[in-house]
């Protein structure tokens, strides 16, 4: 008998029971069809609200250090004498350019061009002719201990001073020769081209 047959035999309860039974048969598969599906994972944070994913890489916990800002006071025979900020890893020579770079004639041997910058330090760079006592530092050089007399120093001289051309040179020598010998170092206020910036750029170097 075939199954077209068989099912023409059944009454309407027993073929309401047997598609019963097939519906329930094609449900039961389908749910264990579905649990039979691999599920996605949810990644909880933790309390800090960083995921575990995020804190298992030892990459993202590192935190790139911030740079190091280094204080330079730049004096002496340079052309903008100051102070300056630098990065770590800077060298002096890189504290003579930034302040202009050395003027005519300096003296660099007894700077170690090639030494690391330190925080706080003095670079001076000597005059022509100056005498430089020692030093323990690497960046730091003690200041010049030559002095020009600003009463008796010919305008050559004069021009080795910061920031003094012939002109203001050649002022200087007219204003002592005008006004007689100098009495202060303060008086060079008064010369035609000095200003405050550059009398105090001066006074280091100067005497009576």
């Amino acid at each position: 008998m075939s199954i077209r047959e068989r099912l023409d035999s059944l009454s309407r309860g027993e073929l309401a029971g047997l598609i019963v039974v097939i519906v329930a048969a094609l449900l039961g598969a389908g749910l264990w069809y579905t649990r039979s599906l691999p599920r996605p994972v949810d990644i909880v944070a933790p309390p800090g609200g960083t995921s575990p994913a995020v804190a298992a890489d030892p990459s993202s916990s590192m935190t790139s250090p911030s740079p190091v800002a280094i204080i330079v006071d730049v004096a002496g025979w340079v052309r903008r004498p100051g102070v300056y900020e630098f990065a770590t890893g800077d060298r002096v020579i890189d504290a003579v350019n930034r302040a202009g770079g050395a003027r005519k004639g300096a003296d660099l041997t007894p700077l170690n061009l090639a030494a690391p910058l330190a925080d706080g330090t003095q670079i001076v760079v000597p005059k022509p002719g100056a005498t430089v006592p020692a030093s323990g530092g690497t960046t730091s050089v003690g200041s010049s201990t030559a002095l020009i007399n600003i009463n008796t120093a010919s305008e050559t001289e004069l021009e080795t001073l910061p920031d003094v051309g012939p002109v203001t040179a050649a002022a200087i020598i007219d204003y002592r020769t005008q006004n007689g010998p100098f009495t202060a170092v303060d008086d060079l206020i008064d010369v035609s081209g000095i200003g405050p910036a550059t009398l105090e750029q001066i006074r280091p170097f100067v005497t009576l």
